[in-house]
């Protein structure tokens, strides 16, 4: 039963990662799945307040990595806010539109429509903002990646 249930803890840390270019599926909540499932399946004697103190910091972290990434790509372009939450529902609705290149052009077309439906920019001005919203949208999946790797590793240090 041990590698069975050690299955499904590590299904749900594959799932986190798949959320990370799905932004539709929430990454953080299915890391903390695995943890609460280790617990229920084994024990939660392993756990200390120092543990879901520094993975907590962590979740914080991780939230607010993809935000400052998306933030930062579309500013460092000459997006504003429109932008932001062009990008923001592109991302979102791209992947129900055009399944795989959606994940790419959702965030690209959201911040270009922004930019030229609030702020009449032309389009080669809109294109490079929705440039800066792509180059934001990798560095996010990037740096949460890197996030998600430190929060699973130091639950399987504190387990094993």
């Amino acid at each position: 039963m041990d590698v069975l249930y050690w299955i499904i803890i590590a299904a749900m840390f594959v799932i986190a990662f798949i959320g990370l270019v799905y932004p539709i599926i929430p990454s953080v909540v299915f890391i903390v799945a695995g943890f609460v499932l280790y617990g229920f399946l084994f024990t939660f004697g392993h756990y200390s307040y120092l543990f879901w103190i520094i993975e907590g910091i962590f979740t914080a972290v991780l939230f607010a990595a993809d935000y400052i990434a998306n933030l930062l790509g579309i500013k460092r372009f000459g997006g504003s806010r429109a932008a932001i939450w062009g990008s923001t529902i592109g991302l979102l609705i791209g992947p129900f539109v055009i399944p795989v290149a959606g994940i790419i052009l959702g965030p690209f077309v959201g911040a270009l429509a922004g930019e030229m439906i609030v702020h009449q920019k032309d389009m080669k001005t809109a294109a490079r903002i929705g440039i800066g919203s792509l180059i934001g949208f990798i560095s996010g999946v990037f740096a949460k990646s890197v996030i998600q790797l430190i929060m699973i590793g130091y639950f399987l240090y504190t387990v094993l």
